[in-house]
């Protein structure tokens, strides 16, 4: 009796477009010979502060059941590394939560991001082409996290900013550029 192989599921739809379409798009514009060369998506780090999280723990674990819904899957916590007494901070301290995003999540959730997400911001020109960091990462801050359609008004008990870095394999900020306009980011005119 022969095993039956478990169903595979298609690639995301960012990743089929990057291969097919993106890929060969910049082999010829920056001259590259081989596709390794080509710079690609490696991971996606989201964050969210949560300062009153130091306060009541309900808050944090809301935030991080928030955070799960927009990203999918489960987001861990930071706690602050020294204690700054201006702020009513202590060393270990929960002051927020992180989640790292790679592989098929990755692509479905900068795809969501770009396509449905940043469009829904108010009074939205584009994001500033000066965000990248040198080093082929761009990051990109978000003032209210009710953006995301995975959320309702009546989920959320207080809204909350986030960090979103998308780091790739480009050596410059050029390379990138041309990657993440040519997946869809919308940049503002420089």
């Amino acid at each position: 009796m022969a095993a039956e192989t478990p169903p595979t599921q298609p690639a995301p739809r960012l990743k089929s477009r990057y291969e097919g379409d993106i890929r060969p798009a910049l082999m010829d514009r920056f001259g590259y010979t081989n596709i390794w060369e080509v710079p690609r998506l490696v991971k996606v780090s989201v964050n969210m502060g949560v300062s009153d999280g130091k306060e009541d723990i309900k808050n944090l674990e809301q935030a991080i059941k928030e955070l799960a819904m927009i990203i999918g899957q489960r987001a861990c916590i930071r706690r602050a590394r020294k204690s700054i007494a201006a702020f009513g901070l202590r060393a270990g301290m929960a002051v927020g939560c992180k989640a790292t995003l790679r592989g098929v999540r990755m692509y479905e959730f900068v795809d969501r991001l770009f396509n449905v997400c940043l469009p829904r911001i108010r009074d939205f020109r584009g994001l500033s082409p000066h965000a990248f960091d040198g080093r082929g990462s761009y990051t990109i801050g978000i003032k209210d996290h009710l953006i995301f359609p995975e959320l309702g008004y009546d989920d959320v008990a207080k809204t909350r900013g986030m960090d979103i870095t998308i780091v790739t394999t480009a050596k410059t900020d050029e390379e990138a550029a041309a990657l993440l306009r040519e997946m869809g980011l919308p940049l503002a005119a420089a």
